[in-house]
Formats: structure tokens, C-alpha cells, sequence
């Protein structure tokens, strides 16, 4: 994968973070209760959801990396085959390749 590549699944990870964070203010601040009450419970939440957003960004950059690393190790495996194809060291028909 590309680094652009990477760098898209990472605005999707925040701008979903940043939607669930603007879902749960807009919920807060429809609910009833006192003002401290409400930017407590908000700060709460504003806390966890960047947490989790941590995590999840965590995890997208590990799956990118081990998915990059498995495409790397199956072109080098396919260019490897193809040399030892054109090189006529194993018949093309074999179940090696």
C-alpha cells in the first residue's frame, strides 16, 4: 500500500472519532441538567472518545502495516517464480508456482 494509502484510512478513523464526539456533545447538550453537570459529563466523554480514537488509529496503523508487509512478501514471491520460470529452472506447469 501507498503511504497516500495510509494516510486516507487515517482521515476516515478521525472524521468517524470526530463525528461519534460531535454526536455525543450535541446529545449532552440536548439533555437536562445543570451547566457544570453537562460540561463534566461532556469533558467525560470527549476524554473516552479520544481514547478510543487512539486505539482505533492504533489498530488501522497495524492492520496497514501487516497488510503492506503480506503484499511486499507476494510480489517478492511472484518475481521470484517468474525468474526461475524465464531462467527455465522450473517448468511452468509445476504446483511450485
Amino acid at each position: 500500500m501507498s503511504k497516500e494509502s495510509e494516510g486516507h484510512a487515517t482521515v476516515i478513523l478521525v472524521a468517524f472519532a470526530l463525528g461519534a464526539i460531535a454526536g455525543v456533545a450535541s446529545a449532552l447538550l440536548m439533555a437536562p441538567g445543570s451547566g457544570s453537570e453537562t460540561r463534566r459529563a461532556l469533558n467525560e466523554k470527549a476524554q473516552e472518545g479520544l481514547e478510543k480514537a487512539d486505539v482505533a488509529a492504533k489498530q488501522g496503523r497495524e492492520f496497514v502495516r501487516r497488510q503492506r508487509e503480506q503484499l511486499t512478501t507476494a510480489v517478492e514471491r511472484g518475481r521470484e517464480a517468474y525468474q526461475r520460470v524465464r531462467d527455465g529452472k522450473v517448468d511452468a506447469t509445476e504446483d511450485e508456482i
